[in-house]
């Protein structure tokens, strides 16, 4: 009995970006509308080739980003540099570049749509936020879209010098939490990043596969959040006791 309440459930761990909030979305409009107001999207092919490619080079930079590289607003002028780089262009000012772009991206920023009847389903869990990112970054989005009070705890790369999937990001998560990983399930899109890098830190891992591409896999998977606190049931974490 003592093992079995040791490994109860009692905390939720977040991703944010493409699991309650839709990064994804708010990207690519965000940067087709900036490039139109700029007239600068004729400079690509087609606005799927625009979106790639200002996808690619974000992908590039916060890579060294993440390996401690590049600063958090760095890794942001050098997606500038080589975005405009492509068409043979470059901006006078990066920062102000990415400024204008940051503004366009803030108009489409949303919250999914099944992220907060989850979060009213799993009430009786303590939460957390666990993000490859800036803590001032995130903390401005959550308030924006009306999640920050949702959460006890925000923990992000930028601050701690870890990223996901090293254990010690997800380890300083479950002590910001105030539980201990193995009361602790962590919820993400990325099935590396998020789902393995969770369970080699000894949480328990759900993996958020919204596009569905995971069959077969040999973790926890929902399509959408809807499902996940029947998972939680149905793999047997544990009933939440309350928090007080």
């Amino acid at each position: 009995m003592a093992d079995r309440v040791a490994e109860e459930v009692r905390g939720v761990l977040w991703d944010i970006d493409d699991t309650l909030f839709d990064y994804s979305g708010a990207e690519r409009a965000g940067i087709l509308e900036y490039l139109a107001a700029l007239g600068l999207l004729d400079a690509f092919t087609s606005a799927e080739e625009a979106h790639a490619s200002w996808n690619a080079d974000m992908e590039a930079a916060y890579e060294r980003f993440l390996a401690g590289e590049l600063g958090f607003q760095e890794q942001r002028r050098v997606r500038v540099e080589a975005f405009l780089g492509r068409i043979g262009r470059a901006a006078a000012d990066p920062d102000v570049w990415f400024a204008g772009y940051l503004d366009a991206f803030t108009r489409h920023r949303r919250v999914f749509d099944d992220v907060i009847p989850a979060l009213d389903a799993l009430s009786g869990y303590r939460h957390g936020l666990l993000s490859n990112s800036s803590s001032r970054y995130q903390e401005d989005k959550l308030a924006a879209i009306g999640l920050r009070g949702r959460f006890v705890s925000l923990v992000c790369s930028g601050e701690i010098g870890h990223a996901k999937p090293a254990p010690e990001a997800f380890l300083a998560g479950c002590a910001a939490l105030g539980l201990p990983p193995g009361q602790v399930v962590y919820v993400g899109d990325k099935l590396t990043t998020d789902a393995h890098g969770a369970l080699a830190a000894g949480l328990r891992a759900v993996w958020l596969d919204r596009r569905g591409v995971g069959e077969g896999v040999d973790v926890p998977r929902v399509r959408t959040l809807a499902d996940l606190p029947e998972l939680l049931r149905v793999i047997d974490f544990g009933a939440p006791p309350p928090i007080r």
